[in-house]
């Protein structure tokens, strides 16, 4: 299972990293509860909102911003 790692934003927002590093997305609290934000890139380096390899798990709700349990989520069932 890939462990996905939170970097701290802001109190509202955390930027999700992949293992490598690569920024695929944010966990972002809503009101009461936390969802991923899923981004990718374009092949000009354009920024696409929603989409990359977790496009899927755009939008997953979280009551916390935890790496463990987000690293799960994501990869249940496995992307690839």
């Amino acid at each position: 299972m890939s462990t996905f790692t939170l970097r701290p934003v802001n109190p509202d927002v955390y930027s999700v990293h992949a293992p490598d590093g690569v920024h695929i997305g944010n966990l972002k609290r809503i009101g009461a509860v936390w969802k991923f934000k899923a981004i990718g890139y374009d092949a000009a380096g354009q920024l696409v909102p929603g989409g990359g390899p977790y496009t899927d798990r755009h939008n997953t709700a979280f009551s916390v911003p935890d790496a463990r349990e987000l690293s799960a989520r994501l990869n249940d069932p496995p992307l690839g």
